[in-house]
């Protein structure tokens, strides 16, 4: 083929500099972009569908999609990226306004939102919320609520108009105090577009990964054919699952999930097969070319299905029923039928997608040559060194390094080894770097999700409105895979009664093997899909008592002294305090929610209400602090930030222990050859497990200042004392739970919240509008106010997404849009009240919170559904239809 043909010079002005390039005309902007120009911070999440916003541009002075746009169109353009509006040492207002309204978290899209918001306030410095909205419809961020990135626009409009300058605003570095919203480290380095994420990382020479995957959700494979997928043009070779020599399983709890499938696929897009080739384009070819004979079994869609008598096993080495956990405390049969007042239900959760903004990707490379190679994998891990012996095993190869780039969000996905161990296996199989970029719809497919539920709970309370027992059966659907499904269980019947107290108690949790997406983590883990049923059931019982929610829930707190399901003794418990803290606003809701109870839009006021357990028993930390030679202290810990904040906790403890400013404080976190196992960044255990092998190892560093009576590098030196020093937090050693009666230890900490949810409801089409969220929270004193805020706002938008819309169906949810994705359009107004309340083993009293307001948040919105037309929705989501089909059964 003559390539003149199908090349073409343009010409187009990039960040100011005129010039031409040779291209493809029908070349998406966005590859340009990034391929020619090597302008990375042109981010792609949603296959270019013009869906996310990532990767915005402006051209011509107005924001657009680069990803829609075709380069052949840029003739004589002027196009700005956000590497051409400022640098980390130059920024420009915007980038200011974003690092000092904590409206970066993950990053991921922030380059994105900064170049809408330029193109906006460049037609008018002054938008109001209506305006904001419009402009940034079609920009998406899953971490923020997108509170934070509104907060942001409106101030970028107040530098740009000379109202208030950045340094005004801006926190000292030398005030160290815990309590002062510091931007975060990376903050400036998205807001410039200069953070590499993984799939930004290239490495010259790599192949492209592309991977056969199963069209069945459950078969045997009979053969498989590469010959001709060898020969096509470009491809280096098929990589199956005889070529890996290591066990080929990854392994949380349990070694039950392939790299590639040898025998048997579990799962609708099991990995067969890898093919590398010098182009995507060249593998994605080839992949369409392997033949694969497959011999379909029954599919077991759900629990029922795989606990009928003929069901064929998932996994032939063991059940499909593969895990149960009562809780037994009192006698719960005998307590029901002495209650005044019970009320029994249904409810149901469905999958749900974690949904970070940053597709799947990976890089993996070998150094060196021989068995003395090190393989260098680059991913976007949240427990680098877990997954590095996991690896290292699956693969046997010893000589391994796991790096983290840049991650784009998590909650809870990057728990699992997803594109890591097929980039791994392939740079060891082919001896060459590789790189693997699945698709969107390839990310959704493959990857982890939010366990669905199925439970039955009755609730009972005495004349005085004292709750007298519980009980709930929680059958639950964990997919082909086991992964954390017992953790999962453990963590939801653990927190359920976290808020009340209550005598007797009888909850059961099962979980099954089904050839569904497998279940894992996810913001929550376990207690949103039973806090759901158990808040629910809190406002029926109130409901048949003629007893006000909040009342209702106030005069059955646990109180100190009190134990929980599990026989645990409540020490810290700032319940009561929260649910006053939130009476003013719940109040005034409920005033003006009474005059809209007619008529085709009505208003609703709900709460719901939650406490999260941080530190299993037996988790444990370790960080290292070391002096520098530039006087500078480093923090090492292995402890992932995708979005949550821990560089900026981590610095700033640091700076508060040593008395240091927040300049002289460095944190490495995401190299395995450099830092500490310090677990996972998941759990909301960092600030508590973390933070506190920090502070001990801090704590150790400051007595040796001391004692040296000086605080640099050359003082310690010349008194012989160490500039590092280990840090170490272990929650308590204690005996597991009893297997028969669930009595035993509970997590060392929690954290406390209730949610007041106010809602507007169209009685015609059944859609349901979020006007504000009110959120109470005590998780201990304080470190970063601005990150605090900001995880319960992005929590409650994502709560509000897993209440009203978001649902994931193999093979039909494929992208944002039919994700439901929630956008800036569905924003609502946040209020957060912050009480401080120190934990006695947390770090300098604090302990995390990044998951308690996607907990409570469900509930809270479907309780103000029905307080405003009179209908329970015990199916998540809470869609229109079937809130329409409530009304019309009800009428």
């Amino acid at each position: 083929m003559d390539w003149r043909r199908i090349v073409k010079k343009i010409n187009i002005k990039v960040n100011g500099r005129p010039g031409q390039v040779v291209v493809n005309p029908n070349l998406p902007l966005i590859d340009t972009l990034r391929g020619v120009y090597s302008l990375t911070s042109v981010k792609q999440s949603c296959d270019r569908k013009g869906q996310c916003g990532a990767c915005t541009v402006i051209v011509n002075g107005k924001a657009v999609r680069s990803c829609l746009v075709k380069t052949g169109d840029m003739e004589g353009a002027d196009i700005i990226t956000v590497e051409g509006l400022g640098t980390p040492d130059n920024p420009h207002l915007i980038q200011e306004a974003f690092v000092l309204s904590g409206a970066i978290q993950c990053g991921f899209c922030t380059p994105g939102m900064i170049m809408t918001a330029k193109a906006l306030l460049e037609t008018n410095q002054n938008p109001g919320l209506e305006e904001i909205k419009k402009a940034f419809r079609r920009n998406l961020c899953r971490c923020t609520g997108y509170v934070k990135i509104i907060d942001a626009v409106k101030l970028a409009g107040r530098f740009l108009r000379r109202e208030i300058a950045p340094d005004q605003i801006r926190p000292n570095p030398d005030d160290n105090k815990l309590g002062v919203s510091h931007p975060r480290p990376s903050a400036m380095i998205k807001a410039c577009g200069a953070a590499e994420f993984a799939a930004d990382i290239k490495v010259p020479g790599a192949l492209e990964l592309a991977v056969v995957r199963s069209p069945y959700a459950h078969a045997i494979i009979k053969s498989i054919d590469a010959s001709r997928a060898e020969n096509m043009p470009g491809v280096a070779g098929v990589m199956t699952a005889r070529d890996i020599k290591g066990t080929n399983l990854l392994k949380y709890i349990i070694a039950d999930r392939p790299i590639i499938c040898r025998e048997k696929v579990h799962l609708l897009g099991d990995a067969v097969a890898v093919v590398a080739a010098k182009t995507l384009e060249q593998a994605l070819a080839a992949v369409k070319a392997v033949q694969v004979d497959y011999e379909p079994l029954p599919v077991l869609a759900s629990p029922m299905d795989a606990m009928a008598p003929d069901a064929p096993r998932i996994h032939p080495d063991r059940p499909n029923f593969c895990y149960k956990q009562p809780i037994i405390k009192g006698d719960a049969d005998n307590a029901f039928a002495e209650s005044a007042s019970v009320v029994e239900s249904r409810f149901k959760t469905q999958i749900n997608h974690q949904a970070p903004m940053e597709p799947e990707a990976s890089v993996a490379f070998l150094e060196g040559e021989g068995e003395d190679a090190v393989l260098v994998v680059i991913g976007r891990s949240i427990n680098i060194h877990l997954h590095l012996a996991t690896l290292q095993e699956a693969l046997d190869w010893e000589n391994m390094r796991y790096e983290e780039a840049y991650s784009g969000g998590q909650f809870g996905i990057k728990l699992e080894i997803i594109t890591e161990g097929i980039a791994a296996a392939a740079a060891l199989h082919f001896k060459q770097a590789v790189r693997y970029i699945p698709s969107l719809e390839e990310s959704m497919l493959i990857t982890s999700k939010r366990h669905p539920f199925d439970m039955n709970i009755k609730l009972g309370a005495d004349s005085s409105g004292k709750l007298t027992a519980l009980a709930l059966d929680a059958v639950v659907d964990n997919g082909a895979y086991h992964s954390i499904g017992n953790v999962i269980i453990n963590r939801g019947l653990h927190m359920l009664t976290s808020s009340y107290y209550i005598p007797n108690i009888k909850t059961m949790g099962k979980l099954f093997y089904t050839n569904n997406p497998w279940g894992s983590a996810a913001r929550g883990a376990g207690p949103p899909q039973m806090h759901y049923a158990l808040e629910c059931a809190m406002d029926m019982l109130a409901d048949k008592l003629n007893i006000d929610p909040l009342e209702f829930r106030l005069r059955n707190s646990l109180k100190p002294g009190q134990t929980k399901a599990t026989g645990h003794i409540v020490q810290e418990w700032p319940f009561p305090e929260l649910c006053e803290a939130v009476r003013p606003a719940y109040e005034r809701a409920r005033n003006e929610a009474a005059a809209h109870k007619n008529g085709i839009v009505r208003r609703g006021v709900g709460l719901g209400a939650a406490a999260f357990g941080i530190a299993m028993p037996g988790d444990k930390a370790i960080s290292a602090v070391e002096l520098d030679s530039d006087d500078c202290v480093t923090v090492y810990a292995a402890a992932a930030d995708p979005g949550e904040g821990t560089d900026s906790m981590l610095s700033q403890l640091a700076a508060c222990v040593l008395d240091l400013p927040l300049t002289k404080v460095r944190v490495v976190s995401r190299d395995t050859d450099r830092t500490t196992a310090a677990g996972p960044a998941s759990g909301s255990r960092i600030t508590y497990m973390v933070g506190g092998a920090t502070v001990d190892a801090l704590q150790k560093l400051k007595s040796a200042m001391d004692e040296a009576g000086s605080k640099t590098y050359e003082a310690l030196k010349k008194a012989g004392a160490p500039t590092r020093f280990l840090g170490e937090k272990r929650a308590v050693e204690v005996a597991p739970l009893d297997p028969e009666t669930g009595q035993g230890p509970s997590f060392e900490s929690q954290v406390h919240a209730i949610q007041v949810a106010e809602v507007e409801l169209n009685t015609q089409t059944g859609e349901v509008k979020v006007l504000k969220m009110t959120t109470a929270v005590d998780a201990g004193p304080v470190i970063n106010p601005q990150n605090l805020t900001g995880q319960i706002e992005g929590g409650a938008d994502m709560g509000v997404g897993y209440a009203l819309r978001e649902e994931y169906i193999a093979g039909k949810t494929i992208d944002w849009v039919t994700f439901k994705f929630p956008t800036m359009k569905t924003a609502f107004d946040m209020d957060t009240i912050i009480r401080e309340t120190p934990r006695s083993r947390g770090t300098l009293g604090a302990t995390g919170v990044g998951e308690m307001s996607m907990t409570s948040t469900a509930p809270a919105v479907i309780n103000a559904i029905k307080d405003a037309c009179g209908i329970w929705i015990r199916e998540l989501p809470a869609t229109p239809e079937k809130i329409k089909a409530a009304l019309a059964d009800v009428k």
